[in-house]
């Protein structure tokens, strides 16, 4: 079965690579010129402030503030090899593992209870696909927990990790957990490891578990980021539920209203040319859509696909038009207030979270920064960054921002002057997580009404176009 698809595999990779080349050129180009913009801005007056774009620039080197870890770079002397082996319950199973030698394939195998069937070197067209696998939060929120009763019970780190390996049933998840396994053996820390796995764990639980590790307790970091994660699958479960039946509404009377446009309509236009009826203007309006789209159903569907990849692709790679549209949907009624209040309570609960770990606030600040895909959002904690490097306090940065509440903002300052910011992060998190699930069980009690006016309309502009020239006809045989 892998053979099969190898072909279609290599394909996509190659197209991949020639879509997005330019764009890497232009970025390496951007921060090239960014870098040369700084040195010039060195040889200034002091008295001259430069206030650098912080969260544009690479993580781990922002200037101004305390040096963070950087990130792991590859090990140019590993191997790609592929293996095929057999599980405990007898079933065969290949994949990928990297190595600086095959009989050191072998052994970690081995030693993980394997059967090693073979190990050769990866082939360059030998793709793999397994490079997956990236942990999203229903994942976080087991395995965490899981891995936290393995250590509290007494089992040492890396056979909690064996055990996790063993559980899985996902081939990649399976993969990373191995390579965890042959870090950890290795010597390293667990945040190391896992920051060596390319961006499968989040930068939050990374710096968490870092953290973790300077304290000395790992345990209670790992139940507290897996609560993090079960809160935060719980809120994409509630927005997933209150999308769906707008969507499936949507998509079933898309299906309908071209079945009535295709064999319905044309039908009536038939026999109303047979009678010579005199058309209204709505019915003729009707009878041109439908005889459009019959002639061009395809190229409709073409260039709404079109628009739709359009869009994502601009809204994923242009952060003008990023910001332009995240603005336009926060300004939206009942939507905004969704994505507001899920945007605070993420800010403020994975806040809190980092400050009562003790993470540094400009530590903790500039995570943040990286962890948000909201463009406003990422403008105020660059402010914010920046107010900090001034000796400015945290709240300077939220007065007056409209995509930030003002009871939310109050907090900070009373948490500033308290000297209690994570407990007041801990309380804004819990109340906007109390108003983003009551704002989404409003939007399902509107959504319903809405739907059914919408259609309601369309159906009856259609059966209107349809009738009338009926009367038409009625009045012509009397």
């Amino acid at each position: 079965m892998e053979l099969i698809f190898k072909p279609f595999i290599v394909v996509y990779h190659i197209i991949s690579k020639i879509l997005f080349f330019p764009r890497k050129i232009l970025e390496y180009s951007y921060s090239g010129f960014l870098s040369i913009i700084d040195k010039l801005s060195l040889k200034k007056s002091k008295k001259e402030e430069v206030v650098p774009d912080i969260l544009d620039e690479v993580p781990g080197e922002i200037k101004g503030l305390r040096p963070t870890k950087k990130k792991q770079e590859k090990d140019p002397t590993l191997i790609s090899y592929r293996y095929t082996i057999k599980l405990a319950n007898g079933k065969k199973t290949n994949g990928t593992f990297e190595a600086h030698s095959i009989d050191e394939v072998r052994e970690f195998l081995t030693n993980e209870g394997y059967t090693v069937l073979k190990v050769d070197p990866r082939s360059k067209l030998d793709i793999d696909i397994t490079t997956g696998g990236k942990f999203k939060a229903k994942d976080l929120s087991f395995s965490l927990t899981q891995l936290s009763t393995y250590i509290k019970a007494g089992i040492p780190l890396v056979d909690s990790v064996r055990i996790l390996e063993k559980q899985t049933n996902n081939p990649a998840q399976r993969k990373i957990y191995q390579k965890l396994v042959y870090e950890l053996l290795k010597g390293e820390n667990l945040s190391v490891a896992m920051e060596k796995q390319n961006d499968k764990f989040p930068k939050l639980l990374v710096n968490m578990v870092q953290t973790a590790e300077l304290t000395g307790d790992l345990t209670t970091v790992l139940d507290d980021m897996a609560d993090f994660y079960t809160s935060q699958e719980e809120t994409r479960k509630q927005m997933i539920s209150a999308m769906t039946y707008p969507l499936v509404v949507l998509v079933i009377s898309f299906v309908v209203l071209i079945f009535v446009m295709l064999k319905i309509v044309p039908a009536f236009v038939g026999m109303y040319e047979q009678q010579n009826a005199d058309l209204p203007a709505i019915t003729v309006a009707i009878m041109g859509l439908s005889n459009f789209i019959s002639h061009n159903l395809i190229v409709v569907l073409i260039l709404i696909a079109l628009i739709i990849g359009v869009y994502f692709l601009l809204f994923h790679q242009v952060k003008p038009f990023r910001r332009v549209m995240q603005t336009i949907y926060m300004k939206t009624p009942v939507l905004g207030k969704i994505i507001i209040y899920n945007e605070v309570y993420n800010f403020t609960k994975t806040f809190a979270s980092l400050l009562n770990h003790g993470v540094f606030i400009t530590d903790s600040i500039e995570i943040l920064g990286h962890l948000t895909e909201n463009e406003i959002y990422r403008s105020i904690i660059n402010k914010t960054l920046v107010n900090l490097s001034k000796g400015a306090s945290i709240s300077e940065s939220f007065k007056g921002e409209w995509a930030f509440p003002v009871d939310a903002y109050e907090m900070i300052v009373t948490g500033e002057n308290t000297g209690q910011l994570g407990l007041m992060m801990e309380k804004v998190a819990n109340h906007y997580q109390m108003q983003h699930k009551a704002i989404i069980t409003q939007l399902k009690s509107l959504i319903e009404p809405i739907m059914i006016l919408m259609l309601a309309g369309i159906v009856g502009v259609i059966l209107l176009s349809i009738i009338v020239p009926m009367f038409d006809i009625y009045n012509q045989i009397q």
